[in-house]
């Protein structure tokens, strides 16, 4: 088994992070997280910088990207650059595609059950056929393209969260979690426990393939409880 937190923002590849890495291996160590996933906005990771600034540091670091698309923000892993067009969901999937990568929408629903005008969700812009249901949802051809949902956030709210484990269930996808950290507030409140060891990017992609995990909340508090 190992524990990741797959969504994470240093001050490496994200503007809006305060996170450093030495803050990063401290909290990760203190809580007893096998991994995390260096979700930049804006790349930035490669492996001498990698090996430079987490390599003594026991934890297993993936480097990994979070895009804007015209269907919200997906987590990328198996790719570290940013190639032109990919702000294109059709053409993410098809880079992704090449690079033996897989996709995960990150927090669909945030924003989705705000009072307008604070309801300004990137799937339903302008309001635009809000879903009634989860099974409403589960139809937006976002999800026709994406390997998985990210079911627990630690930015969302309860409601958001739920929901998309909902539809995620609907699509008969397990659903993945990540803190969506800025800084060490909140890291590894929400988790995704793999089944086996992940000690690589490689590792990874393929147990993410194989849908081999489960998400988790409140691994920083001790108090894990799994989806």
């Amino acid at each position: 088994m190992a524990v990741f937190d797959l969504h994470v923002h240093t001050v490496k590849g994200s503007s809006d992070s305060s996170l450093t890495p030495v803050q990063l291996i401290a909290e990760a160590s203190r809580i007893g997280l096998d991994g995390v996933c260096l979700t930049e906005h804006g790349g930035g990771w490669e492996n001498p910088e990698l090996a430079a600034a987490f390599g003594e540091s026991g934890i297993t670091v993936i480097p990994a990207l979070e895009v804007d698309t015209e269907m919200g923000h997906v987590l990328v892993f198996g790719m570290r650059r940013y190639v032109p067009g990919m702000h294109k969901i059709g053409e993410l999937r098809r880079v992704v595609n090449r690079a033996g990568g897989v996709m995960i929408s990150a927090h669909p629903f945030r924003n989705l059950f705000n009072k307008e005008p604070y309801n300004t969700n990137l799937l339903y812009r302008n309001g635009a056929n809000r879903p009634k249901t989860a099974i409403e949802a589960s139809r937006h051809p976002l999800f026709e393209v994406v390997d998985e949902i990210e079911v627990v956030n630690g930015s969302n709210t309860p409601e958001e969260n739920a929901f998309a484990l909902e539809v995620a269930r609907n699509l008969g996808l397990p659903g993945a979690g990540g803190s969506d950290v800025h800084s060490t507030h909140g890291l590894g409140r929400c988790v995704t426990v793999f089944d086996s060891d992940v000690r690589s990017e490689s590792d990874l992609v393929e147990a993410i393939k194989a849908r081999a995990y489960r998400p988790g909340e409140e691994y920083n508090t001790g108090n894990l409880r799994t989806i």
